[in-house]
């Protein structure tokens, strides 16, 4: 069946046994409805399994976090639930960082969906309101660690990116600003790559009215729908 990887925030956050999709825009009980096959891993770097696991991805973002969810993919494609042919990925805020960050590493995904995404650590470092939040997680500032910054920075690695992504961002985002979306969508545009980006107007970091919810729930299932059906 279809399959759909969905990231969590933070990237300190936690998924629980629920099908509440996180931030308002993941329908999780909906795409079931529909056949799909939801995968809601809790990578290195989650909350709930102590300090040490907590902080395993420091430094390492895109890292081993990533390779927690590809081997969370792989399980469920060798248990012969998903269809190894109409693989999805969606979330929000880190859960966007690592969409994009996964769609510029391997091409198995048939859509993504990055909601609020961090792209580049550098810029998004400068403009976001939590601005020591990075360097805690990197050890410095960007002009201490350029190289560091932007091996983590899907806008450095995105060259060769052919996975159609669908992005959605709050326009008055302060957490995450929507200069991160655009700076993804037109580097997918530039490339050809299919992608569509959806402004949430007066939004912050994730839909907070019912019709702005709803739009973002039902673009979601669009786009998989059209891609991974």
């Amino acid at each position: 069946m279809p399959f759909i990887l969905n990231v969590h925030g933070g990237p300190a956050g936690a998924f629980q046994q629920s099908f509440i999709g996180g931030r308002g825009s993941y329908p999780i009980a909906t795409f079931a409805q529909r056949g799909y096959a939801i995968l809601r891993p809790n990578p290195r770097g989650s909350s709930g399994y102590g300090t040490e696991f907590r902080r395993a991805n420091i430094q390492d973002w895109g890292g081993g976090d990533y390779e927690d969810l590809m081997a969370g993919v792989d399980k469920v494609i060798a248990m012969g639930v998903a269809d190894p042919d109409r693989l999805g990925v969606m979330g929000w805020s880190y859960g966007g960082y690592m969409t994009s960050t996964i769609i510029t590493k391997t091409h198995r995904f048939k859509a993504a969906s990055a909601g609020a995404p961090v792209t580049n650590l550098m810029s998004f470092n400068g403009t976001a309101d939590i601005p020591g939040f990075v360097p805690d997680y990197f050890g410095g500032q960007a002009w201490e660690n350029p190289d560091v910054y932007a091996k983590h920075s899907a806008m450095f690695n995105i060259k060769g990116t052919t996975t159609p992504t669908l992005i959605q961002h709050g326009e008055a985002d302060v957490r995450v600003p929507i200069s991160q979306g655009y700076e993804l969508y037109n580097a997918l545009k530039a490339q050809g790559v299919p992608t569509r980006m959806i402004v949430l107007p007066r939004m912050p970091h994730g839909p907070n009215e019912p019709k702005m919810q709803v739009a973002a729930m039902q673009s979601n299932l669009d786009w998989f729908d059209k891609y991974l059906k």
